[in-house]
């Protein structure tokens, strides 16, 4: 999906070194399968190793390299001097981009990493837009600065949290966090067992560790004018919908502004309609206070099918991912295809059969659509959450 919508690279994780305990990573075959995929439609693949490598896991790490730089790699992002030196012996290939995880908050920090042998700084999240812009302009040359601008924030610095491992024996720093942060916290006294007393704020709000989601959609003119080379969205353990319409927005929201012109309203809208918390700006324009409500994620639209295939009068194959009949009010949406408004019509099962009411996940069927949308391209309704 990343790759239909526009991704100019994609981040991934194999089954070990990468922040991503709970995330389907890929095994060699995958990877391997991953990068091929990807280099023919023109996209890179970085592939994480920023944990923090304990002994027995560190001795692993070169026959890993090694399989990384065959594979063709493009790039391990690191979160220490030991893969970073261990890159350069054990995959030559490879670029190494340093992870957010190492904190890096100035230039002289930027500096040293190049100097070491890193050709990308992914900046801690906690920085402001002209934070990052002195970064850039005093950064060496050759040196590229990547930024987060979409996805969850933490409560601690840039993820160097140990809340979840005091409290459930879940390592954030091995991408297994609890979030315990997102708990809706209450008082208990030692002798007075069950008697809940609640912890809230001057306005009765009870979620004292929460934080938005980040959202920098309407700036990446900003970004851009700042010099940063590329914009990460956070995708760990999303979904499909979630990579595919993500990058569709910045997509489109980067090559409106290399023309000058504003952002189309129907491709802003997309980010509102992905599973998500309430949205800030970060740190980007200053400290953006603390956020007290509810951490519930905002689920108002829900995927219904998948186009697989589509001739040129909108005769549509489809795979199944929720229920729906002929009479609902749905939307169409695809790679550079916006967003449209359609009433489900009478459908056909593979045999040619009527059918209204397409049931099994999967399966596939047809409907004819008003006009041809590419493979990939998403049926979804407006379903609010409760």
């Amino acid at each position: 999906m990343a790759l239909a919508y526009g991704a100019d690279a994609v981040y991934l994780a194999g089954p070990a070194f990468g922040m991503r305990a709970f995330a389907g990573n890929f095994d060699r075959d995958g990877l391997a399968d991953a990068i091929s995929l990807a280099h023919a439609k023109g996209v890179r693949v970085h592939v994480t190793c920023n944990t923090l490598a304990r002994n027995h896991e560190i001795a692993q790490l070169p026959e890993y390299l090694e399989f990384l730089d065959s594979a063709g790699a493009d790039a391990v992002i690191a979160a220490g001097p030991d893969v970073l030196a261990l890159c350069k012996r054990h995959a030559p290939h490879v670029q190494v981009h340093m992870s957010t995880q190492t904190g890096i908050t100035n230039y002289e920090m930027a500096r040293a990493w190049h100097e070491l042998g890193a050709s990308r700084a992914i900046l801690a999240r906690e920085l402001s837009l002209d934070e990052v812009a002195e970064i850039c302009a005093k950064a060496p040359r050759g040196l590229e600065v990547e930024v987060f601008v979409h996805g969850a924030m933490c409560v601690s610095w840039s993820g160097r949290c140990l809340l979840s491992n005091y409290m459930t024996g879940r390592d954030a720093s091995r991408g297994a966090c609890a979030q315990p942060c997102r708990y809706q916290y209450a008082l208990m006294e030692e002798k007075r067992p069950g008697e809940y007393f609640p912890v809230f704020e001057e306005g009765g709000e009870t979620f004292i560790l929460n934080s938005r989601d980040m959202c920098m959609i309407d700036h990446v003119p900003e970004l851009i004018s700042a010099g940063v080379h590329s914009l990460k969205i956070e995708g760990r353990a999303k979904s499909a919908y979630y990579a595919a319409m993500t990058t569709a927005a910045y997509r489109h929201a980067l090559d409106a502004a290399a023309y000058g012109i504003a952002l189309d309203p129907a491709w802003r809208a997309e980010v509102d309609k992905i599973s998500h918390r309430h949205y800030s700006t970060g740190f980007w324009f200053g400290q953006p206070g603390q956020y007290t409500d509810s951490a519930r994620y905002v689920r108002d639209w829900q995927v219904l099918a998948v186009v697989t295939a589509c001739d040129g009068d909108g005769n549509a194959t489809l795979s199944l991912r929720n229920k729906f009949a002929a009479g609902d009010e749905i939307e169409v949406v695809g790679p550079d295809v916006p967003a449209f408004p359609m009433t489900a019509p009478m459908m056909e099962d593979l045999d040619g059969q009527p059918l209204s009411e397409p049931r099994h996940p999967q399966s596939g069927f047809r409907m004819k659509l008003p006009k041809p949308v590419p493979p990939l391209s998403l049926v979804r309704a407006h379903r609010p959450s409760s």
